[in-house]
């Protein structure tokens, strides 16, 4: 479980988030949504500790994650960080084992268990024919795959995804959340700009708005035209398909003010 209690942060003086909370359910998906500059990468990078709250406490299973120190962290967490690691040469079987060197001996490297399993995170992810290719070779979406599969090779409980569906195509993304909404032993909470992905691949949702968080809930909850265009800015029409809701939107009504605008973002908080 990972708990977010009223957490604040500022970066030279301006609020990013301001008293935020939340709660990831074991074994659930958490999709954190919201306009850009909402706080949501910000609030990723205090539960992986690349950050510090300001206020509040983070805490995964009642820990607070900042008394987790490294073996302790790494069953934990797994990360995938919208940084891209370095631009060494390794390979791409290489790059995934760096997913258990928290496990890895000092001076034993890598067992043979540890490679069984990066080798399956990579047939997870359908990435097991790049094993001996260049990691730097790989294109956008390749590098993406093999940074989740890395996260998967881990083996830990929690995972943490940033924007996972940056570079993938709109197969790939539907592969790749289908396959992250299935580790059913794993609490995910997964930064994602596209709603229709969101309502389809996540249990629940938490809409973040100028650092506090507008609306949380499940996806019938949040997903409404009432919360969503105030926030965002523009007309939504939701509806269903494929046994899920989705989203469309179109510009804001001629001669809406942005008064009007105000007055509905002022009933979110």
């Amino acid at each position: 479980m990972i708990t977010v209690d009223d957490v604040g942060f500022s970066y030279g003086g301006q609020i990013v988030l301001d008293g935020v909370a939340l709660v990831a359910e074991p074994g659930t998906a958490v999709g954190l949504i919201g306009p850009n500059g909402s706080g949501k990468s910000t609030l990723l990078r205090l539960l992986y500790r690349a950050l510090r709250p300001q206020s509040g406490v983070v805490s995964v299973d009642d820990t607070p994650v900042e008394v987790l120190r490294g073996r302790a962290l790494a069953a934990r967490l797994a990360v995938v960080a919208q940084e891209s690691p370095a631009e060494a040469p390794i390979t791409v079987a290489e790059t995934v084992l760096l997913g258990r060197a928290p496990w890895a001996g000092a001076l034993q490297g890598y067992s043979r268990a540890d490679r069984a399993a990066a080798a399956a995170a990579l047939t997870r992810v359908g990435a097991r024919h790049l094993a001996d290719r260049p990691y730097t070779a790989l294109s956008g979406g390749e590098r993406q795959r093999v940074l989740i599969a890395r996260a998967l090779a881990q083996q830990a409980d929690h995972l943490l995804l940033d924007e996972p569906t940056n570079h993938l195509d709109i197969g790939y993304q539907h592969e790749l959340l289908g396959l992250i909404r299935d580790l059913a032993t794993t609490t995910t909470l997964v930064v994602l700009h596209d709603l229709n992905l969101a309502a389809r691949y996540c249990d629940r949702l938490v809409l973040l708005h100028r650092g506090r968080v507008a609306a949380a809930g499940s996806i019938a909850d949040v997903l409404t035209p009432a919360i969503l265009e105030p926030v965002y800015g523009v007309r939504v029409h939701t509806s269903a398909a494929f046994g899920a809701t989705q989203l469309l939107f179109g510009p804001r009504e001629a001669g809406t003010s942005s008064a009007r605008i105000d007055s509905a973002e002022a009933g979110l908080r």
